[in-house]
């Protein structure tokens, strides 16, 4: 019984790494960008992004130069728009809301230093639903800004991810 005990927690470990690579998984690769891309500068239309901030770190941990203020021939990752919304999902018996779907909307692009598009203008738009009693009007606002700080994380992963596809296929790149 005792060598059972033992040996049961080794067992499981090479059970569940079997089991783990006849699934499919592995880890993703990292973030592709060509040597001569180049600093890049992000630009956002609201100077208080934390979206803008949080691409920015995203793109300095896989390696991309920022650009310094005010240089010159950079690559630029634009993001044009950010737009919430707060829409009411379900209703009680009274008409209040019970349920609401928060929406975050980006359009970004990304150009190199000649201004030839390297990402084409296009949009992104995540969405999660959250319940909101109206008795509880603080933890409805609190698990609003959890969930909108969630919806952040997932968008800068979306727009490194659309920018690593075009990386990683040529092909998708627009001509310039």
């Amino acid at each position: 019984m005792r060598i059972l005990r033992s040996v049961f927690p080794s067992l499981a470990l090479v059970a569940l790494v079997l089991a783990l690579s006849a699934c499919g998984f592995h880890l993703r690769n990292a973030l592709t960008l060509p040597a001569d891309l180049g600093p890049v500068d992000i630009v956002s239309s609201d100077p208080y992004s934390r979206l803008a901030r949080s691409v920015e770190r995203a793109l300095a941990a896989a390696g991309a130069e920022i650009a310094e203020p005010g240089a010159t021939d950079v690559a630029t990752l634009n993001i044009q728009s950010e737009r919430w919304a707060s829409l009411p999902a379900s209703l009680d018996a009274q008409g209040r809301a019970l349920e609401y779907t928060l929406r975050y909307a980006v359009v970004f692009s990304m150009q190199d230093a000649d201004g030839r598009a390297i990402v084409p203008q296009q949009a992104i738009e995540l969405s999660r639903d959250y319940l909101a009693p109206p008795t509880d009007a603080i933890g409805s606002e609190s698990e609003r800004e959890l969930l909108s700080r969630e919806l952040e994380r997932e968008m800068t992963a979306s727009i490194i991810r659309r920018i690593d596809a075009v990386f990683r296929n040529p092909q998708q790149r627009p001509l310039g």
